[in-house]
Parts: structure tokens; C-alpha cells; sequence
């Protein structure tokens, strides 16, 4: 495979100490297959920004590469300032900047978009962070259509994002067309296709129906067919994701990006399998 692509994992930041333990084991692990980075998400409205910070800085003091996902939340800009100069000196040089979401229950409030962030970044800390940003293939729930997303993504690398990171996906096409679009429409940074692993069929079927992913019918109906038969799903998750994968990396994406649900398993697999 060639190393020229850029390989990493996500991991959600864990809430308890057990938690916190499992993911030494896995961050390790996996940091063994030689990534480029990890990240660690960010809770709707900030509400992680301490367990994502901590997790962080000491992933990265146990010297395994990782970056932080951040948004505004709720927070103003001195307590973002104030992250970002700590993430500065803990020698932390690419954030996941992205607009995040309001917390379940906080009824309406101003969203600061991604572009904003990032053009706050920049202002205060210069070229010093690689900022990657989301795209959206198959088009943001919110988004009012593909135009959209194009539009709002082109902001945010004119606003001063590196590359881009897609929701995760199952359709090729969807997402070859959209980097297509994206660059007849002026926009030539890197869009790396994010990935997610098939683990559980329901977790995944609820999940990507509120974020817009869709799972493919004939997916859909070999994972229903397996039942609780759950090393099955696993079985045919791996074949899947690794052709889906194979069939990215070989017609020209520029890498892949994990959301490994802080499991090693099936992640290692599907890795070993592309022969990275």
C-alpha cells in the first residue's frame, strides 16, 4: 500500500476510569500498525472538553501522535484561546475544528460555524495547526442540499483549513462524485473518506439515520439476514469495509480515516487487510 496516504483513527474521550484504562490498551495496539495520527472527538456543546484535553495530552506524553476535535459549544472565545495555547505548548500541531452540535435539552442557540473557528485560529496562532475540517457526501441533515455542503466546505478551506475529513460512508460513488463537484468548484485541498466499521447492525442503523449516512439496501439485508448472530455481522462487516477501502485507496483517495468506536477489533483486521 502506499505510504504516501495518510492513515488515522478516532476515538470518542472515555468517561470512567475503566474506560480511560481500555483505551490505553487500544490506543496502544492500534498505535503499533503505525497511523499517522489519532483523534479524539468533542462533545456536543463542549461537553467533553475536559476528558478530550486530558485524553489529548496524555495520549500524546505516551508518545502516540494525536489531535484533538474542537468546536465553540458553549463556550467564548477566551476559554478557546486558552485551550489552544495549551495544546500549543503541549507541542500539538493539527485540530479537528468543526461547527459541533447543541447538547439534547439546550433548546435554540447560536451555532459558530466551522469557518468561523477557523478563522479565529488563524488569527491567533497563525500556520502553527494543520486544521481539518468535515465534508459531507451524501449531504448534512441540516444542509437544504448538496450545493450547500459544497459552499460551506469551500468556506472553510478559504477561511484557512488544510484538508477535509467525510462523514463516514458506504457508497463509493457518492463520495467520488462529491470530491468531483468539489473540485469543479474551485476546491483542490484533500478530502479524506472516513470510515466506520460494521460491528452492530442496529447501533449503526440508529446512528445513521440521524446523521444522514446511508447504508446501502443490499447491506442492509445480508446484516438482517445474520440476526444476533453477531460474529457473522463481524465477518461480513470486515469483507465490506475492507473492499469498500481497497476500492478508495486504489482509484486515488488520499488516505482513510477510522472511526474505530475505541475498539481495536475490527479496525486492526480491516488494516491488515489492506496491507498498509
Amino acid at each position: 500500500m502506499n505510504r504516501d496516504q495518510r492513515f488515522s483513527f478516532e476515538f470518542f474521550p472515555p468517561k470512567t476510569d475503566a474506560g480511560k484504562e481500555k483505551l490505553k490498551l487500544v490506543s496502544a495496539e492500534l498505535n503499533a500498525l503505525g497511523p499517522d495520527f489519532f483523534s479524539v472527538t468533542y462533545g456536543a456543546g463542549g461537553s467533553t472538553r475536559a476528558n478530550t484535553k486530558d485524553t489529548v495530552i496524555s495520549m500524546n506524553a505516551a508518545g502516540i501522535s494525536t489531535v484533538p476535535h474542537l468546536s465553540f459549544g458553549n463556550d467564548d472565545e477566551q476559554v478557546i484561546l486558552d485551550l489552544l495555547r495549551e495544546y500549543k505548548a503541549a507541542g500539538i500541531s493539527r485540530i479537528v475544528a468543526l461547527r459541533g452540535d447543541v447538547p439534547s435539552g439546550m433548546g435554540a442557540q447560536r451555532l459558530i460555524y466551522a469557518e468561523e473557528l477557523v478563522q479565529f485560529i488563524r488569527d491567533h496562532t497563525g500556520d502553527h495547526f494543520q486544521l481539518e475540517v468535515a465534508a459531507y457526501p451524501e449531504v448534512h441533515p441540516d444542509a437544504k442540499g448538496p450545493e450547500n455542503d459544497i459552499e460551506f466546505l469551500k468556506r472553510k478551506f478559504d477561511a484557512g483549513a488544510n484538508s477535509a475529513i467525510t462523514q463516514y460512508f458506504y457508497n463509493v460513488e457518492a463520495y467520488f462524485y462529491f470530491v468531483e463537484q468539489c473540485q469543479k468548484n474551485g476546491i483542490d485541498r484533500p478530502i479524506y473518506p472516513g470510515i466506520m466499521p460494521i460491528t452492530n447492525y442496529h447501533n449503526l442503523a440508529r446512528f445513521s439515520k440521524s446523521c444522514g449516512a446511508e447504508i446501502p439496501r443490499w447491506i442492509c439485508q445480508r446484516l438482517e439476514s445474520f440476526g444476533n448472530d453477531s460474529e457473522s455481522v463481524q465477518e461480513f462487516g470486515i469483507e465490506v469495509v475492507t473492499q469498500l477501502c481497497q476500492r478508495l485507496l486504489a482509484e486515488g483517495a488520499p488516505g482513510i480515516h477510522f472511526y474505530t468506536m475505541n475498539q481495536v477489533e475490527p479496525n486492526r483486521q480491516i488494516w491488515k487487510n489492506l496491507g498498509i
